[in-house]
């Protein structure tokens, strides 16, 4: 007989780890207890011979629930003390590692089962879910994950749901905080905009009225969804109209893979996106033939945003509806962030939904959909949330002092850090609005107490005109603790490195625009870097900048912008839709002193604007993901971008495009403008002989400039971020890499 004492810990509260152990204990033979500790550990005692032990482990690693993540498992050999089963014990107070928040996940296959079951109890009950599935994050008030610290506390277990939950040999209710039934937990109503409570079944009603043209608001977990029918043309436009949206795409859920592959190509390592617990939206190549989605669910777009349903409710919706597929959009006001209740739908959306189909249990948290695209078969996180967060991200460094980041601006998330571990907040959103920004120091404070932190230093971008900065000053004063600011791009390319255990080594960021150490607007920057400093080696050639931020919403100032640097006005005019009041603006501005731009962002910008492709931004991105995707299928033409010193002359690009323009297709064009830029920045990266190159920024998961990049790197690996998003979702998490460097 031999005895061991293991030490598990990762994710394995919250997501039926205890009943597990106790079931393959069981199984293999082997005798002892398993208890949770006070944070993130589960103990495990066994007691076994050698056939019965090895099975034990065989099962551990087999057969470990699909939300469960073991981070460290310490094996320790014991005397054997006899015991005679196996028992699950009551949860310990010691805490070696604080326990981790558990995100929401989505719908298992067996609580699926039950609801399409007519002889189960739980048959069609929207809210069906067990020890590894459902709502968590979302609905929890404080940790430990335990019932009476959700909004399902709300809802007192009844007489059969209270067995269940009692019952180590019930594998997927025992302990398993949100499970209810119809009998005893959330209930689901259906109202007009008004208030008007709605007779019938809610959810057949539901799927009615959307196949009839109305717009829907609808309660999911971690906040409204709009949902529309994407097959009629009308209620599509009628959505974008009311939501103030006329151009951004819309995501598409459905109940299938099928469903979706009639009208996408996808992947394998696409569809195990699709199919994870997490279920992100993913951005998936459209099919030409067979696609019958309407034309103005994501306009001149080759990509559309597809993802599977999570929870009950949306399942038997999307049933209901005769074409299984859904938009479902986030259920919020421009700029505003997602409702989580009803009164917030009635106040912000009364001009935009019709109906509202809601349940009475609390959205505690706000939980955004995730959004994922895989460019050059590397996976990219977007905008990292439901599924994803708040899981901590371990580092290879340990932090002296207790961190907050508050990361950029837009697309903005902020984050924590403690000992070797970061937590980022869910994606909060553009925090330039008041509520968005309230948000992010909400959940920020949430974090901060759920660890227990004693923060010492606050760390923020090094505009000082973002909101976000500003607060990080109020949050420095109120905690004593140091502020410290870092480099936009500095802490885009410190991400990537931190994601992949570095402290030194060349980066490429290529992005919008952040405030640069020189005071100008850089967004094009190759970077060298070690823990004690760090150099701009090169950059996207200095274009004027002047009239602010409408240049970024109208291109084609950025375009006039570009050809002033070797045109007059009065021939940029013939390349140009501006009227005379806005040139003579550009003209008389650009003769003075003014700010300047390396920005990627704003290049793309204005070559999409040049060749036609898009001339006003209606939404974040929108002109280089429109040239992106009237890219595909191009050719690589004759043209390099020359390079002067420490710049890349982009200028250069608009004196070839206006040579070529008649000779070429646009898509050809758009093609070479943007590998080609990725071919020039990595050969100025080579310049400095960098062991490794770390790409970020949100330019960089475009599939023809990360081509550009991969095929000139001469061997050298190009690392893009795993575990966090290359846009400003990521930004914290390299402003708290860098606060680590400050100690050593």
């Amino acid at each position: 007989m031999t005895s061991y004492r293991l030490f598990l810990s990762g994710l394995v509260q919250g997501v039926g780890f205890r009943p597990f152990i106790y079931r393959i204990a069981v199984k293999s033979g082997v005798k002892g207890y398993v208890k949770n500790l006070g944070g993130s550990e589960v103990e495990v005692r066994i007691e076994g011979n050698n056939l019965e032990i090895g099975k034990f482990f065989e099962l551990l690693f087999t057969k470990m629930p699909k939300p469960a993540k073991i981070e460290e498992i310490k094996v320790l050999e014991e005397e054997v003390e006899g015991f005679k089963n196996f028992f699950i014990f009551k949860s310990g107070y010691s805490m070696k590692e604080p326990s981790q928040i558990p995100p929401d996940i989505a719908i298992c296959d067996d609580c699926l089962k039950e609801i399409l079951d007519s002889s189960n109890r739980r048959y069609r009950y929207a809210f069906n879910s067990c020890a590894y599935c459902g709502p968590r994050f979302s609905f929890l008030y404080s940790i430990p994950y335990d019932r009476e610290n959700t909004s399902m506390n709300d809802f007192p277990l009844c007489e059969q749901c209270s067995l269940e939950y009692k019952d180590p040999n019930d594998e997927r209710r025992f302990d398993a905080q949100g499970i209810s039934c119809p009998t005893c937990g959330p209930k689901l109503f259906l109202e007009t905009i008004r208030g008007e409570r709605v007779e019938g079944d809610p959810i057949i009603t539901t799927a009615k009225l959307i196949s009839e043209g109305y717009i829907v608001a609808i309660k999911g977990i971690g906040g409204f969804h709009i949902a529309v029918n994407p097959f009629n043309d009308d209620a599509v436009l009628r959505l974008r109209e009311r939501k103030k949206r006329p151009e951004k795409p819309f995501a598409i859920m459905a109940i299938s893979i099928d469903e979706i592959r009639r009208r996408a190509f996808i992947s394998e390592k696409e569809e195990g996106l699709l199919t994870s617990h997490e279920r992100p939206i993913v951005l998936l190549m459209k099919r030409k033939e067979g696609y019958d989605l309407s034309k103005y669910v994501s306009p001149n777009l080759d990509r559309e945003g597809f993802f599977l349903f999570y929870t009950p409710l949306h399942f038997l919706l999307l049933e209901a509806f005769p074409k299984h597929m859904l938009v479902m959009t986030s259920g919020n006001r421009h700029g505003s962030p997602m409702c989580v209740n009803e009164d917030c739908v009635r106040e912000k959306l009364s001009q935009v939904v019709d109906y509202v189909l809601y349940y009475n249990r609390k959205i505690v948290n706000r939980v955004d959909d995730s959004v994922i695209r895989i460019s050059r078969n590397r996976t990219f996180l977007l905008r990292r949330s439901r599924g994803y967060a708040p899981l901590w991200i371990k580092i290879r460094k340990k932090l002296i002092k207790d961190v907050i980041a508050v990361g950029a601006e837009l697309q903005n998330a902020g984050g924590i850090g403690f000992d070797n571990k970061v937590v980022l907040t869910q994606y909060i959103g553009d925090t330039d609005e008041v509520d968005t920004l309230n948000d992010l120091l909400k959940y920020l404070d949430y974090f901060i107490k759920a660890y227990s932190l004693n923060p010492k230093i606050v760390v923020a971008d090094k505009n000082p005109a973002y909101q976000s900065s500003i607060m990080a000053e109020r949050m420095a004063r109120e905690y004593g603790a140091d502020l410290i600011r870092v480099q936009h791009h500095y802490a885009h390319i410190l991400s990537v490195a931190a994601d992949h255990g570095y402290e030194n080594g060349v980066g490429i960021a290529i992005d919008g625009m952040g405030f640069g150490d020189d005071g100008n607007a850089w967004g094009g920057e190759i970077i060298a870097f070690d823990k004690e400093k760090y150099e701009r080696i090169s950059h996207l050639q200095y274009i004027p900048y002047v009239g602010g931020d409408i240049n970024a919403k109208k291109p084609e100032r950025m375009l006039a912008l570009f050809l002033s640097t070797f045109m007059n006005w009065e021939e940029i005019r013939k390349f140009v839709g501006l009227n005379d009041i806005e040139l003579k603006f550009l003209e008389n501005a650009t003769k003075k002193k003014g700010l300047l731009t390396s920005s990627v962002g704003r290049f793309l910008d204005s070559v999409s604007a040049f060749l036609g492709i898009c001339k006003e931004r209606t939404y974040e991105g929108e002109p280089a993901i429109k040239l992106e995707a009237s890219s595909y299928g191009g050719k690589l033409l004759d043209f390099s971008f020359k390079t002067n010193g420490e710049e890349i002359v982009t200028n250069e690009a608009f004196k070839w495009l206006i040579e070529e323009r008649d000779k070429f297709n646009v898509k050809d064009l758009a093609y070479t403008i943007q590998y080609r830029l990725g071919e020039s920045l990595v050969k100025l990266a080579l310049k400095v002989n960098p062991e490794k190159i770390f790409l970020s920024g949100g330019a960089s998961v475009n599939e023809y400039i990360l081509k550009g990049i991969e095929e000139n790197s001469e061997g050298i690996e190009v690392l893009t971020p795993k575990r966090i998003p290359a846009g400003d979702g990521g930004i914290a998490f390299g402003q708290i890499y860098y606060s680590s460097f400050l100690a050593d």
